[in-house]
């Protein structure tokens, strides 16, 4: 039998070696020496007894001892050598007693390179052994800017806590998401319990993930499993049979296989005209008279602008579609109960939701998978996700207009702004504006604070800035007192309105439901494959624009009038040309256009803004929960 099982490796041996020679790949098993920097620069230190996971095992010490084997440790040698028989004989201990003697192995860069036990490793892996005890000696390398590096040191830190080293991450800061995701606190040390729980819950789903992805992906199984965390928390997965993670693992196929793109968002830009069709036709059954809409919101519209704005939103749709459309409002709902909200929104027949916080998209996603025949869209940008789509209006168009106003109305040249989260699309905003502001006013000065920030007095702000103009909050709400918003005109007693940025949330509902009408929502995902899909649309789509004061001059007005034209007709872009952050140059060439992918992550701040984006751990409590999802993603944290 063992013979028989040596012929049988030495075929697998022999295909990966013709396989890899095919490639242009080096044959044989890897050499650690040939792969080491120069000698002097890395430095070593003993890890002990260690569980080597076999998959992460993938060559030898030295070039000498690596040529009897494959790339993939199957044996080449002919079944007739002294190396065979050694071959055999460790393959009968290990049918008999098991193989114990643990290998001496070197760990570099989360791989593993043997030195002595190449071919209880051959065997092993051969019998699908999921790990090898070895005494392990890890080979740290001085530190870089290569982001392979960047990662290793990222993981050192992750297995000093949890003594987990069968995963890998593509991505920076994968592995301080894992440790919160598991324990809730980046410092905490994993207990043995904990350890052996995670590698079960690990394990199931790993294998499930293995079985399906296709060969040639670039996607670790890590990768897929914290995309797994981000709908489902921990404590759900590790209360899953293997039978449930196998059927959620097919269901939320397409979002691993978002991972795969290096641009996961399809920014659409505007709507997209498409053949008619009537709504009922697109949208529902023939049986079915009436499409019924839920609006799930985070607050009250009475006590939010951003909830109001939404529901005034809600209220125009039900006048445009009289006859098609019912809606229903679920108000004040949190991370904790979306999850519910949403099956009582299904359960009470509506097929098409609008989830309104940023905060709601895991769950929308979650929701989605599970009941298919529901459409749901969530306002946020650039997340990435397939079983949803995500819809945000491009602000930043209003707020460059807004900075023009300020920078011609403000005598000092001095600008206060008051920002609210710090996510996605709000770098844009601020830009923008600071950069309307100097077009005006080179001098002009834009002094940035934080609604969201737990420290945050903005009277206090105000009085310390001396500012002539105020960018506050975009819209008022009924039950404030304080009726001023958007930008207006301060003198240190009195305040007057100059302008407000506007966001027609109706528009931008009914527009969506003529794409689904027209027939476009279904060329969009045609168009897109395997990205998700974001509506970002601004002027050109009518859902954005200001509204001015007749207290402007008639030249600003006029003005004002001219930069809403170009831009609205495509004309004009805040953010062509030479453009300077608070650190330098950001962009050179005078022609060249900022994507909208770029607009859309900004991580920087033009260097007329004083003050900067603030962390996570600087934000009130009730912020982070849209931070966590929708934050800034700084180059510097990963």
């Amino acid at each position: 039998m063992s013979l028989e099982d040596y012929t049988k490796a030495c075929k697998l041996g022999k295909k990966d070696y013709q396989a890899r020679l095919l490639k242009g790949e080096r044959p044989t098993l890897k050499a650690l020496n040939e792969i080491l920097p120069s000698r002097g620069e890395c430095s070593q230190v003993s890890l002990g007894l260690v569980q080597i996971p076999t998959e992460r095992i993938v060559g030898t010490r030295t070039n000498g001892r690596s040529n009897a084997f494959s790339g993939n440790f199957m044996p080449i040698l002919g079944p007739d050598t002294e190396f065979a028989s050694k071959w055999i004989s460790l393959s009968e201990s290990h049918l008999e007693e098991g193989i114990r003697e643990p290998i001496k192995a070197y760990e570099y860069m989360n791989q593993f390179y043997v030195e002595e036990g190449n071919k209880r490793v051959s065997v092993l892996k051969y019998f699908d052994a999921v790990s090898i005890p070895g005494n392990v000696t890890r080979v740290i390398p001085p530190r870089t800017q290569d982001l392979e590096n960047k990662i290793y040191y990222e993981f050192m830190e992750f297995y000093e806590k949890t003594g987990v080293n069968y995963l890998w991450f593509s991505k920076l800061g994968s592995f301080k998401k894992l440790q919160l995701a598991v324990k809730g606190s980046a410092d905490e040390i994993w207990t043995a319990d904990e350890r052996l729980t995670f590698s079960s819950v690990y394990t199931r789903f790993s294998t499930e993930y293995k079985l399906h992805v296709q060969k040639g992906s670039t996607v670790h199984a890590g990768d897929a499993f914290l995309s797994f965390l981000a709908l489902y928390t921990y404590p759900e997965i590790c209360a899953m049979t293997t039978n449930q993670i196998h059927e959620l693992v097919e269901k939320s196929w397409e979002e691993f296989e978002l991972l795969e793109e290096e641009e996961g968002v399809d920014l659409k830009l505007k709507p997209q005209a498409g053949e008619k069709k009537t709504l009922l036709s697109r949208l529902l059954p023939t049986s079915i008279p009436h499409l019924k809409i839920a609006f799930i919101y985070a607050k009250r519209p009475s006590s939010s602008s951003w909830t109001y704005n939404h529901e005034l939103g809600r209220l125009y749709l039900e006048q445009r579609f009289p006859q098609e459309v019912t809606t229903i409002a679920y108000e004040n709902t949190t991370e904790e109960t979306i999850g519910g909200v949403l099956e009582e929104a299904i359960g009470a027949g509506c097929n098409l939701i609008f989830t309104t916080a940023p905060s709601f998209a895991a769950a929308s996603v979650k929701a989605a998978i599970a009941h298919p025949e529901v459409t749901i869209l969530n306002c946020s940008l650039n997340t990435s996700h397939r079983y949803i789509r995500t819809y945000y209006a491009r602000m930043f168009e209003a707020k460059f207009l807004l900075g023009a106003v300020a920078g011609a109305m403000a005598e000092n040249g001095r600008i206060a702004y008051i920002g609210d989260y710090p996510i996605y699309g709000t770098i844009a905003n601020i830009n923008a504006f600071a950069l309307g502001a100097k077009m005006i006013n080179p001098r002009s000065r834009i002094y940035l604070d934080w609604s969201s920030r737990r420290d945050c007095d903005v009277n206090g702000f105000i009085s310390d800035v001396n500012p002539t103009c105020i960018s506050g909050r975009d819209m008022l709400i009924p039950e404030d007192t304080f009726r001023i918003f958007g930008l207006y005109h301060f003198d240190g007693k009195n305040h007057q309105g100059l302008a407000i940025p506007l966001c027609h949330w109706g528009k931008f509902y009914e527009q969506l439901l003529n794409n689904m009408i027209e027939g476009s929502w279904q060329k969009d995902d045609d168009a897109s494959a395997t990205k998700a899909i974001n509506y970002w649309w601004g002027m050109s789509a009518k859902v954005v624009d200001i509204v001015c004061s007749e207290n402007l001059p008639v030249g600003t007005a006029r003005l004002i009038d001219l930069l809403r034209h170009t831009i609205k007709h495509e004309r004009f872009n805040p953010f062509t040309g030479i453009l300077y952050s608070q650190e330098g140059i950001v962009q050179d060439n005078p022609g060249y256009t900022m994507s909208a992918m770029e607009l859309a992550t900004m991580d920087w701040l033009a260097e007329n803004v004083i003050g900067s984006i603030p962390r996570k751990e600087e934000l009130l409590e009730g912020a982070k929960p849209v931070v966590s999802q929708q934050g800034v993603k700084r180059t510097e944290e990963g």
